[in-house]
């Protein structure tokens, strides 16, 4: 079942926008944009979402809107090439959930899910690279950096734990490699270390860190219009807090300029949440799935 995360977090933001169009950039089953088109009538959807299943069940969720929504079949990441010039103009917000769809962590053959007889791991089914392939091919190097850059471990564990994958090759399942890694719990974190290491392949396959800079930078053309990201991972979380300090900055110059020669007037905006929301006990209780969610807002003047 699909809960969206922060929901009424989200709404209270969209509270603020009394008109125009909000994208919701990673749809998923719609949950936060059937919530959003709920409460206020006068907001039109553009959405996408590089899952064809989703889209079809979004579709479905969204029937009783059916004038108000248009929906592309695409990564994030271009969804701003897909508006025309008026529908840029006219875009008050944008949402971005960028955690894997709970959905797909449900469904066996997508290959998330610890227990999934697949070893997939890809958000669009019509790429090429996918778990299967990095798991049994990558050399131990590339193995070894995926784990040092996205599960965020030091090298000796990272080697040990690709070394370990590579000896018992071929591996054909998520289940497959969830035994062989184990349940053992990183010392200096609460969580397993098949838990990071199946985030780090699934980074990897789905290149979401580089999807991520991108879309934001495609962000920076748009006026009057908020910008919420909801991220589930420490490293997505880093690059939304970088990019909305950088983007609150009146001054661009570089660090060793002796005084200011850019005007003093570059900032995009101002950052709504200081700190992110995350969410509330009660919540995590109901939906353990939303215990890593963070949300960030910034509104780009």
């Amino acid at each position: 079942m699909h809960i969206p995360v922060l929901k009424n977090e989200v709404l209270e933001i969209f509270k603020n926008i009394n008109s125009g169009i909000f994208i919701d950039a990673t749809l998923g089953y719609a949950g936060h944009s059937k919530a959003i088109l709920e409460q206020n009538n006068a907001l039109k959807l553009i959405a996408c979402d590089q899952d064809e299943f989703a889209i079809l069940n979004s579709k479905k969720n969204l029937s009783e809107y059916e004038n108000r929504f248009k929906i592309f079949h695409t990564n994030y990441e271009n969804i701003i090439n897909y508006l025309s010039e008026d529908e840029v103009k006219n875009t008050r917000a944008i949402l971005a959930d960028i955690g894997v769809s709970s959905v797909q962590l449900d469904y066996d053959e997508r290959g998330f899910s610890f227990t999934s007889s697949k070893l997939d791991m890809r958000m669009n089914k019509n790429q090429e690279l996918d778990a299967f392939y990095v798991v049994n091919n990558y050399s131990l190097k590339e193995l070894t950096n995926i784990l040092i850059n996205y599960a965020e471990f030091n090298e000796k564990l990272a080697s040990d734990i690709a070394k370990n994958i590579i000896t018992k090759r071929p591996i054909n399942s998520a289940l497959e490699l969830s035994n062989i890694i184990g349940d053992a719990k990183l010392n200096s974190r609460s969580v397993s270390l098949k838990t990071l290491v199946f985030q780090a392949i699934r980074i990897e396959v789905n290149k979401e860190l580089d999807v991520l800079k991108n879309f934001l930078k495609s962000l920076e053309k748009l006026q009057n219009c908020y910008v919420l990201i909801i991220s589930f991972h420490s490293l997505e979380d880093k690059i939304v807090k970088e990019y909305f300090k950088k983007w609150s900055l009146n001054c661009i110059c570089p660090e060793y300029a002796i005084r200011c020669e850019c005007s003093n007037n570059n900032a995009l905006g101002k950052i709504i949440t200081k700190k992110p929301i995350i969410p509330s006990k009660e919540e995590i209780k109901s939906n353990s799935r939303s215990s890593c969610a963070k949300l960030r807002v910034f509104y780009i003047k």
